[in-house]
C-alpha cells in the first residue's frame, strides 16, 4: 500500500514577500495618523494651560487625571463601536468630536468645564489606534505586510510626536497656548476629511455572532498576558518622558537638557526604524507570533530607562533614551502581531482597543512609580524598579508563549507518497 510520510518542518517553501504597495486606504491613514500625532499639542501642553488658569497643583493633578481615565475608556469604547458599527463612521465621530472638544477646552476658564472638556478630548485623543489596526488587519491579508505597515506607522507616530514638543515649543510664545488646541482641533478635522474620502462604510454587525463581546475577549487568558507583558514594558517607554523629566530635575539638570534627550530619541528611532522594521517584516513570515521579540523588547526597554538611574548628566540621560529606542519600536510591532493573529476577525478593534488601554495606564504608572522610587531611595531604586518593570514584561511572555505555541505550528508538509514495492517474479 502506499504510504504518507509528514514533516513537522516546511522544507523552505519560497514566501510571499511584504510590498509597500499598499491599497490608498492604508497610505491615507498612515498620513491621518502623522497628522493627528504632529499637531497632538493638547496632551503635552495642557498642563500649561491649566498653570495659566491660575488652578493649584492638586486641581492641576485631578484634571491630568481626567484626561488620563478618558484616554483609557476611548480605547476601550471606541475599539468596541468600530466593531459593532463600522471602522469609518467610528473614526469621523472621533475625530468630530475631538474638534469641537477641543477648542472647548482652550476657551473653559472653570475648573468643572475644564474637567468634563478634558475628560471627553481624552477620550478621543488616541481613539484613531484601535480602529486603524483594525484597518490594517481588515485589510492587508499578509502578516508580513501588516508588520510592515505598523513598523512605518510608529515610525510616523515618533516623528510626529518630535515634531509636536518642537513646533508647540515654537508656537506657543507667538500665538499662545490655546492656539495649540485649535490647531489640534484642525488636525483632526483633516483626519476626518480623509476618513471621508478614503474609507469605506461597512455594514453594522448583524447576528450575535458576528458582535465584539467584551465577556469573550476578557475570557481570553492570551489577551490578558499580551497587555500584562505590554503594560510592563510600556511603563518603561512611558518613562521616556514622564519619568525621565523628574530624574534629570532632582539631577539639577534644566528643561533644554530634557529637550536634548529627546533629540537624541527621535534621531535614534530615524536611525533605527528603517532597518528594523523591514527585518520584522521578513520575521512575520515565519507563521509564528512575535513573542520572545516582544520580551526581548521589554528587557531593552528595562536595560534603557533603567540605566538612567544611573546618569547624572545630559549626555548620559541621552545615551539611556537612545539605547530604548530600540525596544520601543520592536514592542510595538510585536504587540500588534500578536493581537492581528489572535483577534478574532469581528472583535479586531476591541482587541486592539483593550492592548491600547495598556499605554493610557502606563502613562499614569511611570511616573507614579518614579516619584515613589525618587522619595524612597533616589536615583538608583528609579533605575532599579524600571529595569524590574522591564524583566517582568518578559517573564509574563513565558505562559504567553506557551499558550500559543500549540495553536501556530509550522504547516505540516506531506510528503510524495511512496510507490509499493514491485514483486520479483520467480
Amino acid at each position: 500500500m502506499p504510504t504518507t510520510a509528514v514533516l513537522t518542518e516546511p522544507p523552505n517553501p519560497v514566501p510571499a514577500t511584504a510590498s509597500t504597495r499598499w491599497p490608498p486606504v492604508i497610505w491615507a491613514l498612515l498620513a491621518g495618523t502623522f497628522l493627528v500625532r504632529a499637531a497632538g499639542f493638547a496632551y503635552p501642553f495642557l498642563s500649561y494651560r491649566l498653570v495659566e488658569l491660575g488652578f493649584s497643583t492638586g486641581v492641576v493633578g485631578w484634571i491630568l487625571a481626567a484626561f488620563g481615565c478618558g484616554w483609557l475608556a476611548g480605547q476601550l469604547l471606541c475599539g468596541w463601536l468600530s466593531d459593532r458599527y463600522g471602522r469609518r463612521i467610528t473614526l469621523l465621530g472621533t475625530m468630530v468630536t475631538a474638534a469641537v472638544t477641543l477648542p472647548v477646552l482652550a476657551a473653559a476658564q472653570s475648573a468643572t468645564a475644564v474637567f468634563a472638556a478634558a475628560f471627553i478630548a481624552g477620550v478621543v485623543y488616541d481613539a484613531h489606534r484601535p480602529i486603524v489596526s483594525a484597518v490594517i488587519a481588515d485589510t492587508l491579508p499578509s502578516e508580513a505586510s501588516r508588520t510592515l505597515v505598523n513598523g512605518w506607522r510608529h515610525f510616523g507616530v515618533n516623528v510626529g510626536a518630535a515634531l509636536t514638543g518642537s513646533l508647540g515649543g515654537l508656537l506657543a510664545g507667538r500665538v499662545g497656548i490655546g492656539m495649540l488646541f485649535w490647531f489640534n482641533a484642525a488636525a483632526c478635522v483633516g483626519f476626518a476629511l480623509i476618513a471621508l474620502r478614503f474609507m469605506t462604510p461597512e455594514l453594522a454587525s448583524d447576528g450575535a455572532a458576528d458582535r465584539p463581546s467584551y465577556r469573550e475577549a476578557l475570557a481570553d487568558t492570551r489577551l490578558w498576558l499580551l497587555s500584562l507583558a505590554s503594560l510592563a514594558a510600556l511603563t518603561c517607554a512611558a518613562g521616556m518622558f514622564t519619568a525621565l523629566p523628574m530624574l534629570m530635575t532632582e539631577d539639577g539638570l534644566a528643561a533644554a537638557a530634557y529637550g536634548w534627550t529627546q533629540v537624541a530619541s527621535a534621531a535614534a528611532v530615524v536611525v533605527l526604524s528603517p532597518a528594523l522594521t523591514p527585518w520584522l517584516s521578513h520575521r512575520a513570515l515565519r507563521g509564528t507570533p512575535m513573542v520572545g521579540l516582544l520580551a526581548t523588547s521589554s528587557l531593552v526597554l528595562g536595560a534603557g530607562m533603567g540605566a538612567a538611574g544611573l546618569a547624572s548628566s545630559t549626555l548620559g540621560y541621552s545615551l539611556a533614551a537612545a539605547i530604548a529606542v530600540p525596544g520601543e519600536i520592536i514592542l510595538f510591532i510585536a504587540a500588534s502581531d500578536v493581537i492581528n493573529r489572535i483577534a478574532p476577525a469581528h472583535a479586531r478593534g476591541l482587541y486592539a482597543g483593550i492592548w491600547g488601554t495598556t499605554l493610557a495606564i502606563a502613562v499614569i504608572a511611570a511616573p507614579m512609580l518614579a516619584a515613589w522610587s525618587l522619595d524612597t531611595g533616589g536615583d538608583l531604586l528609579a533605575g532599579a524598579t524600571t529595569f524590574t518593570a522591564g524583566l517582568l514584561g518578559a517573564v509574563l511572555c513565558v505562559p504567553l508563549r506557551a499558550l500559543l505555541a500549540g495553536q501556530f505550528l509550522p504547516p505540516q508538509v506531506p510528503l510524495p507518497a511512496q510507490p509499493a514495492p514491485v514483486p520479483i517474479q520467480a
